[in-house]
């Protein structure tokens, strides 16, 4: 068997594996490549290999950097079939044909300043219905239920504890066992489960986004944020959270609905402004199976934590374009995460200047994006190519992390007992402190792949 390192090499973004073994060729994760605009088109329209000859796709769960790649895909010969959990499914159904949109839409808004400059005009990287043509070939797979791919190796998944319908694969060849963790997440994040252990692991291939650090602890983050809210309204401002569709918008809206039972924060309106992220939500509704102790709970008192009052999903941009118009505090949650897309930057630019907002940066934001950019306290910003000033309060909430930190990732490496550990997924920076840390704990066959790099198994 022999692996090559394609995506999520030394960045956090773009994951992509592929496996080749006897004649087969399986690829683990299709990701699309987020980052300077320039490397992004490159990476993303060229795939290192013939999609044709794909025989199988294998997907972790449904974050963009690891499925948002699949229509392009499937629009260049791709027609094998794609696993992933059944919640994943359901929500790359919705986010895959949303990302078409997007494209479409940030195309024709960036060609109209083009043609206003003179400059050629570009073609989006895939439409809706590039996405709509993929869905054919989703095959549901349930958690703890092996594949057979053929008479040496299969493949299962088990909870990874990251978003919804999130899965660590592991794959059983011959007398070994390799696993692959996508994202893994964190113990006690609310609504879902916490990842599973695997034990007795030959190959383990890692991520390593918070390699070289520590969250702040998640049971503080409905505290934080009630401080954050009272602060904003005292202001009269508006409180922009650029938010990932899933995952992130649906743990803000459950400490929103903590706080607001009890109280703890003034009865303003929160708008979640992202067509995306109301169908996620829907989703989140129809997977009971992925919910943890607590959200369960909940959801047995009859109380839902996705609708709540003052809670209002926009329909459509009509209704986005009016909370321009808005006088009084509210609560703006939008795509994308990273800021690099969607409505969100017509947010940004509307509010960004005035220091009587706050913006609530929750998550992951890699290099060469408009979300890194807010994190490291420059003066100015460009969005949509015009320079905006920061003047508005810019917290970091990175205990909403849906990312194993640290500390987590050696308890999950102690668990699993790896013989040789790859690391992927994070920035240099990360994995070279990481890999240290493992060096010192006694792990000395410890690989760091760069792209298009390839091992023998």
């Amino acid at each position: 068997m022999k692996i090559t390192f394609y995506g999520a090499t030394r960045t956090v973004t773009g994951s992509m594996f592929l496996i080749e073994h006897n004649e087969k060729r399986i690829l683990v994760e299709c990701g699309l490549y987020q980052g300077k605009r320039s490397v992004s088109e490159e990476i993303n329209k060229n795939f290192p290999f013939k999609a044709a000859e794909i025989d199988m796709l294998i997907v972790s769960h449904a974050h963009i950097d690891h499925s948002g790649n699949i229509p392009n895909l499937v629009k260049q010969g791709f027609n094998g079939v794609i696993h992933a959990t059944h919640a994943t499914c359901d929500l790359m159904n919705v986010m895959l044909r949303d990302s078409g949109h997007i494209h479409e839409k940030d195309i024709e808004y960036l060609n109209k300043k083009l043609a206003k400059r003179g400059e050629p005009l570009k073609e989006a990287l895939y439409t809706a219905k590039d996405a709509e043509d993929s869905v054919q070939y989703f095959r549901p797979v349930n958690y703890y239920s092996s594949v057979e791919i053929d008479n040496e190796l299969k493949f299962t998944f088990v909870e990874a504890g990251h978003i919804l319908g999130s899965a660590q694969v592991i794959f059983e060849y011959k007398d070994k066992t390799i696993l692959f963790t996508g994202d893994l997440g964190r113990d006690h994040l609310p609504i879902i489960k916490d990842p599973d252990t695997v034990e007795n692991v030959d190959v383990l291939i890692t991520e390593t986004t918070y390699g070289d650090r520590v969250h702040k602890n998640i049971e503080n983050s409905e505290d934080e944020l009630r401080d954050i809210i009272l602060r904003t309204v005292q202001r009269n401002g508006r409180i922009i959270v650029p938010a990932f569709s899933v995952g992130r918008t649906q743990e803000i809206l459950y400490d929103i609905f903590q706080l607001e039972n009890k109280d703890s924060i003034p009865k303003i309106e929160i708008f979640v402004d992202s067509p995306l992220s109301s169908k996620v939500t829907g989703i989140f509704k129809n997977h009971p199976e992925c919910y943890d102790k607590e959200t369960m709970e909940i959801f047995n008192q009859n109380k839902n934590v996705f609708n709540f009052d003052r809670l209002k999903f926009t329909e459509n941009v009509q209704e986005s374009k009016a909370l321009n118009g808005k006088t009084n505090s509210h609560i703006i949650i939008s795509a994308s995460g990273m800021c690099e897309a969607g409505r969100i930057l017509h947010h940004l630019k509307n509010n960004i200047s005035n220091a009587n907002n706050s913006i609530i940066i929750t998550g992951f934001m890699a290099q060469h994006t408009l979300g890194r950019r807010l994190l490291e306290n420059r003066e100015t910003v460009k969005i949509f190519g015009e320079e905006y000033n920061i003047n508005a309060e810019v917290y970091s909430m990175t205990e909403y992390s849906a990312h194993a930190d640290k500390n987590d990732l050696i308890e999950h490496i102690k668990e699993c007992e790896p013989k040789r550990i790859f690391l992927v997924h994070g920035e240099a920076s990360q994995q070279d402190a990481f890999k240290k840390t493992l060096y010192e704990d006694g792990y000395k066959d410890v690989e760091i792949p760069e792209r298009g790099d390839s091992f023998v198994i």
